[in-house]
């Protein structure tokens, strides 16, 4: 793929046939996609942990209640012991990469002080473990018909509710996933 091609700052969506028990039915939001491969975070699979113990184990004092009770995302099956998070633009944080002018992604520590503070990003997502690609794997898997790739929309990052988020992105280029079937075969 060229440059221009790369899907960064893009959803890719798990089409029906897609058996993998790792994507059925996910949103992945790809931070990163180069001639190296893909990252992304799956971002409408929870898991049954609240941010609040991710605080406590961290050792991060916590002033913020509400922050405390948000649920985190299970961001993908690679590292799931590492931490993400998507938040809109800004801040001054160690370890953040820009995916776009108004969403970056950010590993480090600070982050999630600040949020445990209530001083964080004005919106954000917190996940264990990401969605990772070798050189050439998404876009095989994309060409094999596995994934459909479609725009960002803040709106289905971070206010659409979660079991919404896999009809709500295919949605956004006129297409009804649930009307999608798997193919008897290939011709």
């Amino acid at each position: 793929m060229t440059r221009a091609t790369y899907l960064n700052n893009q959803f890719i969506i798990a089409m029906p046939n897609l058996a993998d028990p790792n994507f059925v039915h996910t949103v992945t939001y790809l931070c990163q996609h180069n001639e190296a491969g893909a990252l992304g975070i799956i971002i409408n699979r929870l898991t049954d942990m609240k941010l609040g113990e991710i605080f406590k184990q961290m050792d991060i004092r916590v002033t913020s209640l509400t922050a405390a009770e948000v649920t985190v995302f299970d961001g993908g099956p690679v590292q799931q012991e590492r931490g993400f998070v998507i938040h809109t633009s800004g801040g001054d944080w160690n370890a953040t990469m820009a995916v776009s002018e108004t969403i970056s992604l950010t590993t480090s520590r600070d982050v999630l002080e600040a949020i445990a503070a209530g001083e964080g990003p004005e919106q954000y997502l917190v996940a264990l473990g990401y969605a990772g690609w070798a050189e050439g794997q998404l876009e095989k898997e994309i060409m094999d018909n596995a994934w459909l790739n479609t725009p960002y929309a803040k709106q289905v990052l971070f206010d659409t509710p979660i079991d919404l988020r896999w009809s709500a992105a295919a949605d956004q280029i006129g297409i009804d996933i649930n009307q999608l079937t798997t193919p008897a075969g290939h011709g």
